[in-house]
């Protein structure tokens, strides 16, 4: 079974945007898609990005024409300048892990709901109760939001490590073997590098 790796932080408007389409191209090809929920900002650190508050305007103003022409092409609700961002990825991420690790939900209800809850819904990912409700509907026990922190923390920095490791510097990105697809733009291209490798 071929297997993609899902570099992605919840909060990123761009996994947002994405939603549910890398999960059914993955269906689609008989793939099994890993999250890898990672540290951002430091990916961004160790590999040359700059920090969004860091951007010249120009890029700061083409972010938001971007953001919104995808909003509007896909058909998702988006606040440009929501109220809860930026917060503390990382107890959203942990759920993320728990849950990937737990089964039995669905994952990328989870991940779609984390991400409409920051761009959509005014809500603070970083919150308990946020998460909770999130885990919740996806059909997940919303106790995972407390169990597994030490094993999630020791996870979420291991995904750091073997992103930069396989060429990784931005989110989100899909890997396939040797093939980086950053950007839900891209996902066009991970259908078709699916379908050479099955």
């Amino acid at each position: 079974m071929t297997e993609i790796a899902y570099f992605l932080t919840p909060l990123s408007p761009w996994v947002y945007l994405a939603g549910r389409r890398p999960f059914e191209i993955a269906a689609r090809h008989g793939a099994a898609l890993d999250l890898c929920p990672l540290d951002a900002a430091a990916l961004f650190a160790r590999t040359g990005g700059t920090p969004l508050a860091d951007r010249h305007p120009n890029r700061k103003a083409w972010r938001l024409q971007e953001l919104a022409r995808w909003s509007a092409r896909l058909d998702m609700p988006l606040n440009l300048k929501p109220r809860h961002f930026p917060t503390n990825p990382a107890p959203a991420s942990y759920a993320l892990i728990a849950a990937q690790d737990a089964g039995g939900g669905d994952l990328a209800g989870l991940l779609t709901g984390l991400g409409r809850a920051v761009w959509a819904e005014e809500r603070d990912i970083a919150e308990d109760a946020v998460i909770r409700d999130c885990l919740a509907r996806a059909g997940y026990d919303p106790d995972l939001a407390d169990r597994g922190l030490l094993s999630g923390a020791e996870t979420y920095a291991r995904n750091l490590e073997t992103a930069v490791a396989r060429g990784v510097f931005g989110v989100p990105t899909w890997v396939v073997g040797e093939a980086v697809l950053w950007g839900q733009d891209r996902l066009d291209f991970l259908d078709a590098e699916l379908a050479q490798v099955a």
